[in-house]
């Protein structure tokens, strides 16, 4: 008893102490709360300040002339939406609100643009509508529930989207005339948790086309007959499977395009028709690779896809009509995003970028044919900090063994690396990116430069097993029970970095967000002993928490991933491997980064990690964020962690002893 109440009183002590001895600062008009961080040197905010004026251009839609595109780019604090009316041309701004712009659509045969925005980063968007003539926005929908995933009627007349109005859990999708929001109507109740979304309408208006998303690699296509017919299934079952993912109706209106993995290869092309009993075409690829996006033209005359080819973009045009395709030659190297067609169906939008390019938006003229194409130009160029990109590190592709879940049979996990000039050893950073079903891909990243610049330092950002882009059954080696097997990854990469005479393996850190947040906590207190330091951004501490207090709206879609906390033998698992049930094993210092409005990772799993490492003693710097969600979209707030996290890293990483 005595040893216990010693003990209890000890960790009284430690907790006073702690929190005695911590300092606690605010930024940005108290927006930003900083506990246990140094002031920031003056000298070092204006040596990051020439990254962190870069920006970006991604394009968003078209005009209905054809003539102009629309971007998001931003010039102030968050992103907002610009008009561009020719290449080069200027970048009128449209939207001045203080939140940063998400999805926006055109309306069919008008003006007016569809936009969705949230608040502080809660991620309950809202639907409004601009009128880009005069620059007058107005509410489609208010709330507090998540509305977003609209598209609009081929008429332009009715806008359809994904709403949790109803009970603020279920995904249900409803219809609504873009003339007044009490025109609102529930077209399908969504009652399995699963994530459902409109994708098409038919010509005629009568049939809305959806897809429900179960997991990453279950995802089914349905139509419906509008207002009140039945949902009848086209694509997908429980008995196999797949990932099904809908484009839209073919110009007859008699078959729909879909991209699916059903013959577990690489995602392919296909078609499926309506009829009673649908049939499915399948389209054979020349490549074994992915295709990552397919976009039709507003007359369903042509089509454009994008392959992901080891993390590399390649474009091919498609004709809808014989569903044939031709890969567009003379496409600059680099990622690309956003397909969409011109509504005259003559020019082809896209954003692009490169390692040494930021996303911008460019154009590719068509011919009169469905599979010719003319001169693709770019529309912006994106400003970068008076830096001459010509000199960022460009980054090798390499692949190191990892054992298989058997622990006997090795296999490969890809990856990039970013190098510095010179010989080295480097001191590293090993990137874990996010999802857990995400890809790293070496596009523009302006961070990595920064670092690299900065601190001399080389970055490894592995695809690790359960990432996107490596087949079906890559995406589930990480599944479930399976969730340490991607943990290992980073223990064989700490093995390949060590036999690395460029690398220096005494001095290695780890940086992630969100899953990859999880993922730099485990590796944490798994590979302490070989690693000087992490940087956690608003990750997972504890899965159970984490899954029970998750937006309700994605509570069924993450436990389909990491397991359901409330059978007995799962929720003991998922305790044992928690980051939060393991802190006596950390003993390297942290950064611990999160925004306190984040409804996907909520705040208190950032908290409850700080709390538990401090009554240990353990060394935790804190930064959150009063007006932020899941990421800093605000640039003021991305500015401080920046600047934190390079003298986190002067004081933990750099040192040599």
């Amino acid at each position: 008893m005595h040893n216990l109440l010693t003990g209890i009183v000890f960790l009284l002590l430690v907790s006073v102490a702690s929190a005695t001895e911590i300092e606690r600062r605010t930024a940005n008009d108290g927006q930003l709360v900083m506990e246990g961080i140094p002031p920031i040197p003056t000298a070092l905010a204006q040596s990051l300040s020439r990254y962190q004026n870069m920006r970006s251009a991604r394009v968003s839609a078209w005009s209905e002339d054809s003539r102009s595109i629309y971007i998001k780019t931003r010039f102030g604090p968050v992103t907002q939406l610009h008009r561009v009316d020719a290449p080069g041309g200027a970048r009128a701004q449209l939207t001045f609100e203080d939140e940063p712009i998400g999805e926006v659509i055109s309306q069919p045969g008008g003006d007016l643009l569809a936009l969705t925005r949230d608040q502080d980063g809660d991620e309950f968007d809202q639907i409004l509508l601009l009128d880009p003539n005069n620059g007058l926005l107005r509410n489609l929908t208010n709330g507090h529930a998540l509305n977003n995933r609209m598209i609009w009627d081929q008429q332009g007349h009715r806008v359809a989207y994904r709403s949790t109005r109803r009970n603020g859990r279920s995904n249900d999708i409803w219809i609504q005339d873009h003339t007044s929001p009490a025109t609102a109507k529930l077209v399908h109740k969504a009652e399995d948790g699963a994530l459902w979304k409109p994708i098409d309408f038919s010509k005629d208006g009568k049939y809305l086309l959806i897809q429900q998303f179960i997991s990453v690699v279950d995802s089914r296509i349905w139509i419906k007959k509008l207002p009140n017919g039945p949902l009848r299934l086209l694509v997908g079952d429980t008995d196999n499977p797949a990932a099904n993912i809908a484009t839209g109706f073919d110009q007859s209106d008699s078959s729909v395009l879909f991209v699916t993995n059903q013959r577990e290869g690489a995602a392919e092309l296909a078609t499926v028709t309506l009829a009673a009993e649908p049939v499915v075409t399948f389209i054979p690829s020349v490549t074994d690779w992915d295709i990552t996006q397919l976009a039709l033209s507003r007359d369903r005359r042509r089509g454009a896809f994008i392959t992901n080819e080891n993390s590399i973009s390649r474009l091919y045009l498609f004709d809808p009509t014989r569903l044939k395709y031709k890969q567009v030659q003379k496409i600059p190297l680099g990622v690309i995003s956003g397909l969409i067609f011109s509504p005259d169906g003559k020019q082809l939008g896209m954003t692009l970028n490169s390692a040494r390019s930021p996303n911008d938006a460019w154009v590719l003229d068509l011919g009169r044919k469905a599979l010719s194409a003319k001169k693709l130009t770019r529309w912006t160029f994106s400003e970068v900090g008076g830096q001459d990109t010509g000199k960022f590190s460009v980054p090798l592709a390499i692949q190191y063994p990892s054992k298989l879940q058997d622990q006997e049979r090795f296999f490969s996990i890809p990856a990039f690396v970013y190098l510095p000039p010179g010989e080295g050893p480097f001191p590293v950073i090993i990137h874990i990116h996010g999802g857990p079903e995400n890809q790293f891909r070496p596009g523009f990243n302006s961070e990595f430069q920064l670092l690299i610049d900065q601190l001399g330092v080389a970055i490894v950002a592995p695809n690790i097993r359960g990432s996107l882009g490596y087949g079906a059954g890559y995406i589930a080696l990480d599944d479930g029970y399976k969730r340490e097997a991607a943990v290992r990854d980073i223990g064989a990469l700490l093995d390949w970095i060590a036999s690395q005479p460029r690398l220096d393996k005494d001095r290695v850190a780890v940086f992630g967000a969100s899953y990859g947040g999880y993922m730099a906590l485990a590796s944490a207190y798994h590979y302490g002993d070989r690693i000087r330091a992490t940087v956690d951004r608003f990750g997972i501490s504890n899965f159970v928490t984490f899954l029970e207090n998750t937006q309700d709206y994605r509570q069924e879609l993450r436990r389909t991933e990491y397991g359901d906390e409330r059978d007995p033998e799962m929720r003991a698992f998922l305790e044992s491997i928690s980051p939060l049930n393991n802190v006596d094993k950390i003993n390297i210092p942290l950064l611990v980064v999160q925004g306190r409005n984040d409804p996907i990772v909520p705040s208190s799993e950032s908290e409850q990690l700080v709390k538990a490492l401090r009554l240990r003693g353990q060394t935790v710097w804190y930064m959150e964020a009063m007006n932020e969600g899941h990421g800093y979209s605000r640039k003021e707030n991305r500015d401080l962690y920046q600047q934190a996290t390079i003298l986190f890293l002067q004081k933990f990483l750099l040192p040599k002893d």
